[in-house]
């Protein structure tokens, strides 16, 4: 996603008259909205649906990592070993 300059980026003083528009603005377009202090970057603000999208990555980017640790420290699993795991925590489950 492309942030434009013109568009996406607002001085805190424009934002705290403006909120109502701005929440409509990133509900609209989904394009984050950069809020700067004294000309810099202070915060940014973002449609749920973007916060969900980051978070939802990041929780995925780390169970890859971690899976990749897992894997070169040689805690692998066979499928017969899985399926096995698998089944046991099915028939725990059963009244």
């Amino acid at each position: 996603m492309n942030i434009r300059v013109s568009r996406d980026i607002i001085p805190l003083g424009e934002f705290k008259t403006g909120i109502s528009t701005c929440l409509k603005q990133v509900q609209a377009t989904g394009h984050p909205l950069i809020i700067t202090q004294n000309g810099r970057p202070a915060a940014v603000l973002l449609s749920p649906e973007e916060c969900d999208n980051l978070m939802y990555r990041k929780q995925f980017i780390e169970s890859i990592e971690q899976g990749l640790i897992a894997a070169e420290a040689g805690e692998v699993y066979g499928t017969d070993e899985v399926s096995a795991r698998l089944a046991e925590k099915r028939a725990a489950r059963k009244p």
